[in-house]
């Protein structure tokens, strides 16, 4: 019966591929209807029928994410959301399992579920094929998943030394090191730029963990994105039998406390670390921008011709193509809850890096005073437009942008518009938000390469 279920499951995943690309190219033109409505236990639930596979989708979002981790354990956050993976306590007259017989229960099922955490959120995923038996399944597992972690000592101690041997790993690669200097010099203080170490790990432990789920991993603070062939009324109750064994907290939850918000940069700093390599790592930045803010299309338009267009960009223009200095440079902005990063990335060798420095901050200071030229901002018009239907191409990354809409607080019209919106931008708007964001004498540069 397993085997006949897999096989299935994997012709329909062919199908996916087709009829997934053809519904969402389908409805790129047609509009995109969210529906949103609130659970009495205060959960937000947002929903995009997409009939055309027997598959859902769904992600669970929470405000559990790095930026909620206390400074002496940074990574809480995220080893919580990994060993929420490693067995099960057993409740409820269910038997517990550990990690191997919970992977199998998932294969078994064809279905997969897990969780993850980044900066703002702690994220569940499901998917599963929607037949009926089969997802009541999947969402009963899931459901235990969320709601009766282990949390074992014994699998937190292996797995703290797992992560300890990879920091050291990671701490031989240059590009690392140039990340983690980075985002401690652009954020200072905040969250945003705290990293774990081997002591944040030590910090954390089994009881931490717990608290942490107590604390956040509630009904009242789940944003619910479902896309996939279930209509509103089969939503609702896959919603509530993954979160019925959550406690409860009658639909309200106590405020959460106040984060700090990311302070701007006054003056420029230049980090430069020794490193045996054959390239130097250069990242040049500073505080850009959260992602409710009204000049985000300006700002995405203007990256595009900065930074984030490829080869068609500035820098890559400048950097590469008449100098040499570098193969790769970029730009882009990581917004969040708070001020992410405004970030331009580049390797070249050593020996040259003081100059790519030097022509990259020109390109950026250049495009703060002056904005794109008309033609510049056609193309990146035409290009971004012309892209929109390769971000909802499968039920998964239009999840993803679902998710997106709900955790921003963002209009649910947000994608309907967004053709519209990147096509109204002008040469004038994108000048002046780049210059009510970016301070290009006030910036963060690291350069990890070189001999002492």
């Amino acid at each position: 019966m397993v085997a006949i279920r897999t096989i299935k499951m994997i012709a329909i995943k062919h199908l996916l591929i087709c009829g997934g690309i053809m519904f969402c190219l389908q409805n790129a033109a047609a509009g995109i209807p969210i529906q949103r409505w609130i659970l009495p236990s205060g959960a937000q639930v947002n929903l995009v029928e997409s009939p055309a596979i027997p598959m859902v989708d769904i992600q669970i979002d929470f405000d559990a994410g790095g930026r909620r981790d206390p400074s002496h354990q940074a990574g809480l956050a995220s080893v919580t959301a990994g060993m929420a993976g490693k067995g099960l306590t057993g409740q409820k007259g269910l038997a517990p399992m550990d990690e191997n017989e919970l992977g199998e229960a998932w294969a078994d099922l064809g279905a997969s579920f897990g969780a993850s955490a980044g900066s703002d959120r702690m994220s569940f995923a499901l998917r599963s094929l929607t037949e009926p038996d089969l997802l009541a399944k999947a969402l009963a597992l899931a459901g235990r998943q969320m709601a009766e972690p282990a949390f074992a000592p014994a699998i937190w101690a292996r797995e703290r030394q797992r992560l300890i041997a990879s920091l050291a790993e990671a701490a031989r690669r240059p590009g690392t090191l140039a990340g983690k200097e980075f985002g401690r010099a652009v954020y200072g203080p905040h969250p945003y730029g705290m990293e774990m170490t081997e002591a944040s790990l030590s910090a954390i432990s089994v009881a931490d963990m717990q608290n942490l789920y107590r604390l956040h991993i509630l009904p009242c603070r789940a944003k619910i994105s479902v896309v996939g062939n279930l209509n509103r009324a089969q939503t609702q109750a896959a919603v509530q039998a993954l979160l019925a064994g959550l406690p409860s907290a009658a639909g309200q939850c106590a405020a959460l406390p106040l984060v700090s918000e990311v302070t701007a940069l006054t003056q420029s700093r230049e980090i430069n670390l020794p490193f045996e390599s054959a390239q130097a790592h250069v990242l040049i930045g500073q505080p850009g921008f959260k992602r409710d803010d009204p000049d985000f299309f300006l700002l995405t338009v203007g990256n595009y011709i900065l930074g984030g267009g490829g080869f068609v960009s500035r820098l890559t223009s400048e950097v590469r193509e008449k100098r040499g200095l570098s193969y790769s440079v970029y730009s882009y902005f990581s917004p969040g809850l708070h001020a992410g990063a405004f970030t331009v990335g580049l390797q070249t060798r050593p020996d040259q890096a003081q100059q790519a420095v030097h022509v990259a901050k020109q390109v950026v200071a250049d495009f703060v005073s002056n904005g794109p030229t008309p033609d510049e901002l056609q193309a990146a018009k035409d290009n971004l437009i012309g892209g929109f239907a390769l971000l909802i191409d499968s039920n998964r990354k239009l999840l993803g942008n679902v998710a997106n809409i709900a955790w921003n607080g963002l209009p649910l019209d947000y994608l309907d518009t967004w053709t519209a919106q990147v096509d109204r931008v002008t040469v004038h708007e994108i000048k002046a938000a780049f210059a009510r964001k970016l301070q290009p004498d006030s910036m963060v540069t690291v350069i990890v390469g070189g001999k002492p």
